[in-house]
């Protein structure tokens, strides 16, 4: 693909069931990147970032945590259908733990959180990402890799022809 000087890498930030660790680390690379960033990252959707998120076309969805609830695949299900490429971003994502440390509980325990199961609708078992998807990249870590994040987007401005 043509680099083009003003293209910008259209990209979404979601997040599902986690403690969200990679979205702080990921707030936190802005910092020092806001500057480079805001010249090449079209922010779609972004709910840590700003108000007014939008769920069109994207160019790659990065994508945190586990899914927990038939609600929340429905959302991960339309936000591959409008991503070109989709990124599993920390340890829930990729693999489903620690999330789904509750498909390993024990007939006591799984009693004591049906309560807080049904308030929430959530499923038996929780999925990874790829359990639902197909997922085009990973990011492990807990909270994510910042080395392999910083790597899968600059695979992706360079995919998208976004010139840094």
């Amino acid at each position: 693909m043509a680099e083009t000087a003003n293209k910008k890498l259209r990209v979404g930030w979601f997040t599902f069931s986690c403690c969200e660790d990679s979205t702080i680390l990921f707030t936190e690379l802005m910092n020092d990147r806001w500057q480079v960033w805001k010249k090449l990252l079209d922010f779609r959707h972004a709910r840590v970032l700003q108000t007014n998120n939008t769920m069109d076309e994207m160019d790659v969805a990065f994508v945190e945590g586990a899914l927990a609830s038939p609600e929340q695949v429905a959302k991960l299900k339309e936000i591959r259908s409008k991503a070109k490429k989709l990124v599993a971003i920390g340890a829930c994502a990729c693999m489903g733990l620690p999330s789904a440390q509750r498909d390993q509980f024990d007939p006591e325990r799984l009693k004591e959180i049906e309560p807080i199961m049904a308030r929430f609708a959530y499923m038996p078992h929780v999925q990874k990402l790829s359990d639902v998807v197909t997922v085009d990249a990973a990011v492990p870590g807990c909270p994510m890799d910042e080395k392999k994040f910083l790597e899968a987007l600059d695979k992706f401005l360079k995919e998208f022809g976004v010139k840094v």
